[in-house]
């Protein structure tokens, strides 16, 4: 939790999972002290963490098990290419360079 100008603003965190076919799901999100839970496990199974304000919010607005909607398809195509870079992975039929 961090405090700006006497006001308190708290963590959100949300995990997605993206099998490469269909769109990506909720799979886990909460504020506070269960947000700092998911992100510590994410952390012990080495799963890329970013952290996006404004693309939280919007997706801690969505129940678990739902699809992301096509309007956050271009934010969350950039936080899964930044997962796979950093796990030198590349999407299926990838033919591309790596930057």
């Amino acid at each position: 939790m961090n405090q700006q100008n006497g006001q308190t603003e708290s963590s959100l965190a949300v995990a997605l999972k993206y099998d490469g076919e269909n769109a990506p799901t909720v799979t886990a999100k909460g504020s506070q002290e269960l947000a700092e839970q998911i992100i510590a496990l994410a952390k012990k199974h080495n799963v890329p963490l970013t952290e996006n304000k404004e693309l939280v919010t919007l997706l801690s607005t969505l129940e678990l098990g739902d699809e992301i909607p096509e309007m956050l398809y271009l934010a969350v195509a950039e936080v899964i290419a930044f997962a796979y870079m950093l796990k030198g992975k590349v999407p299926e039929g990838f033919e591309g360079e790596l930057i």
